[in-house]
């Protein structure tokens, strides 16, 4: 019986020893795998810093506006006998559009004008008469007042009669007209739009920040997405003289050249108010930049040697302070210096000190021409 209870625990021990002496095998042969194991390399594309001036620009949005515009209307109700324009027509200031019924006040300017002849006669009379003392001071003043209450009168008709003509105030091009012959118009109605076009205007608003940064004169770049790829050039015309104290904006104004026509009121617009340009400036492509909780950072690139002496290619965070951005591209004010060598695609799976291999690919040059969806 001791004999049976000696060889169990002698198998047991055997049994139990084996299954350690292999854990421990095994571990041992993982950590020399690990050891020996290569380490990774991410590939990922890259850009070597070289300086170069820099444009900055403030970006605004804004409607644009012409120069003069107004819908024409009439000041006094009347019935239309006459219309003098089509739609999309040129016009001149001054030219007639719509003519109103007036043959009663021409009725009453004839009578009022046949009347003036003879109030000027009593009064040149009147007026003899008080010379030779025969009429008093009295009769002179009240056939004066005669005088002037009648040439009042006619100078009214006259205004009316004007007023029934509806005229373009300004150089423009007429819109779709509103109203036809023989219609009863009341006081206000709109007849037409009226737009002068050759010179257009901008208004949008800048951060009470930026109102250093400008002037009047300053140059601009505008896109509206009705002329795709064109640029339109502007100047700054105006700036409020108050900030919106609710907003913390300032609205300012910018003259653009319409010669071909091209803009027309309404459009949506983008701006580019251009800023002085700085030398020696570092720009990099925005896709190079990680944005994260504490602060935006790079990858940079250096190249390292292993204990054997084998070369290799290491990244390491590095924070960088932004401007501007414009055309993909963003300023650099610190953190990078010239010949810095930074990661600009592939940054998913990168860490500090993780090694690399840069490859050749064109997936971030922008094409030719935008496909179209």
């Amino acid at each position: 019986m001791k004999k049976w209870i000696a060889s169990a625990i002698v198998l047991a021990i055997l049994v139990f020893g084996s299954v350690i002496g292999f854990n421990m095998f095994k571990a041992q042969k993982i950590k020399e795998y690990l050891a020996n194991r290569p380490i990774p390399e991410f590939p990922v594309t890259s850009i070597t810093i070289k300086t170069e001036d820099w444009t900055p620009h403030l970006r605004a949005i804004g409607f644009i506006e012409p120069i003069q515009g107004v819908t024409v209307a009439n000041e006094v109700p009347g019935k239309i006998v006459k219309i003098n324009f089509e739609s999309g027509q040129k016009l001149k200031v001054g030219d007639a559009l719509v003519y109103l019924d007036s043959e009663v006040e021409k009725a009453n300017l004839k009578a009022s004008k046949g009347r003036l002849p003879a109030v000027e006669r009593q009064y040149k009379r009147m007026l003899s008469l008080f010379k030779k003392g025969s009429v008093s001071q009295g009769k002179v003043d009240e056939a004066e007042a005669d005088l002037l209450t009648l040439q009042g009168q006619i100078e009214g008709y006259q205004a009316t009669i004007s007023r029934r003509i509806i005229r373009a105030p300004f150089d423009g091009i007429a819109g779709l007209r509103n109203v036809f012959m023989g219609q009863y118009l009341k006081d206000g109605t709109d007849i037409v739009r009226l737009e002068d076009i050759s010179r257009m205007q901008l208004r949008f608003t800048i951060p009470q920040n930026d109102l250093n940064k400008i002037h009047i004169g300053q140059a601009m770049d505008i896109f509206v997405d009705a002329q795709a790829g064109k640029t339109f050039k502007g100047t700054i015309s105006a700036i409020e003289p108050a900030v919106n104290y609710q907003s913390g904006v300032i609205q300012v104004q910018a003259d653009i050249p319409n010669k071909d026509r091209k803009l027309r009121s309404g459009m949506f617009a983008k701006a580019n108010i251009i800023l002085p340009t700085l030398n020696e400036q570092i720009a990099i492509p925005e896709t190079a930049i990680n944005y994260t909780l504490y602060g935006e950072t790079v990858y940079l690139i250096s190249e390292q040697k292993t204990e054997a002496g084998k070369a290799f290619k290491q990244v390491d965070q590095k924070i960088v302070k932004l401007g501007k951005s414009k055309d993909g591209d963003i300023h650099v004010l610190s953190g990078l210096k010239a010949d810095d060598i930074i990661v600009t695609s592939g940054q998913v799976r990168l860490s500090n000190g993780s090694h690399i291999t840069i490859t050749e690919s064109d997936i971030l040059n922008k094409p030719a021409k935008i496909p179209a969806l």
